[in-house]
C-alpha cells in the first residue's frame, strides 16, 4: 500500500496501530489480518497493488467498529 495523500493509521492483528501519511509504503504480506484507515480529521488516498487469485483479489473482513475507529483516533491526536 502506498499512501499518496493525507493521513491515517494501520495495524496488523495483534500489533500496536501505527500512524500512516503521505509517502509511506506499507508492505503487507498475503492473507496477513490487518485494517488501515484515514484519521477522522484528515482524508487518506492511496494505491493498493495486489496479487489476483483467479476473480478473487481480496478478502474482507469485518469492519472496524465505531469504537474502534474512535479509539485509534484519540491515540493519534
Amino acid at each position: 500500500m502506498i499512501v499518496t495523500e493525507g493521513e491515517g493509521c494501520y495495524q496488523e492483528k495483534g500489533k500496536s496501530t501505527q500512524a500512516i501519511k503521505r509517502g509511506d509504503v506499507i508492505n503487507i504480506p498475503e492473507s496477513l489480518e490487518h485494517w488501515h484507515e484515514a484519521s477522522s480529521s484528515v482524508k487518506m488516498i492511496h494505491i493498493a497493488i495486489t496479487n489476483y487469485k483467479g476473480e478473487e483479489n481480496v478478502t474482507w473482513l469485518k469492519p472496524v467498529t465505531d469504537e474502534e475507529y474512535l479509539e485509534v483516533n484519540k491515540k493519534q491526536g
